[in-house]
């Protein structure tokens, strides 16, 4: 069974950096097969998709609210992606999640992971 678990979560202080990792097991193909996206929900608000990258090398995309300080990759070998965050603000503080679909990222995400907590201090 396919799934997902991230880590690296914590609290920063305004202006720190986390990096946020999401290890992927039980895949049926390899990680280079799908699209890995990077999902985030505050309380009380609706699920953002952060980052995205899809199965073509080079097809990363941003959310503007993170741009230029947020770095999404990905280690296939390693069954893993990452989200370096830096100059953190406290609108980052949500739970992110990570989730993967086959090749592209307009496909619809069918499996997550349980979420990480960040937390930003101002």
């Amino acid at each position: 069974q396919l799934h997902l678990v991230e880590s690296g979560g914590g609290l920063v202080q305004l202006g720190g950096s986390l990096r946020l990792s999401c290890v992927a097991s039980g895949l049926t193909a390899n990680l280079d097969y799908y699209a890995i996206g990077w999902f985030r929900q505050a309380p009380g608000e609706g699920r953002e998709r952060v980052s995205c990258i899809g199965s073509t090398p080079g097809s990363t995309n941003y959310a503007d609210s993170i741009k230029g300080r947020f770095s999404m990759t990905r280690d296939n070998g390693k069954n893993t992606a990452y989200l370096q965050m830096n100059n953190l603000k406290p609108e980052d503080t949500a739970v992110y999640y990570c989730a993967i679909t086959p090749l592209i990222c307009e496909n619809d995400f069918n499996v997550w992971g349980q979420g990480t907590q960040v937390t930003v201090a101002s």
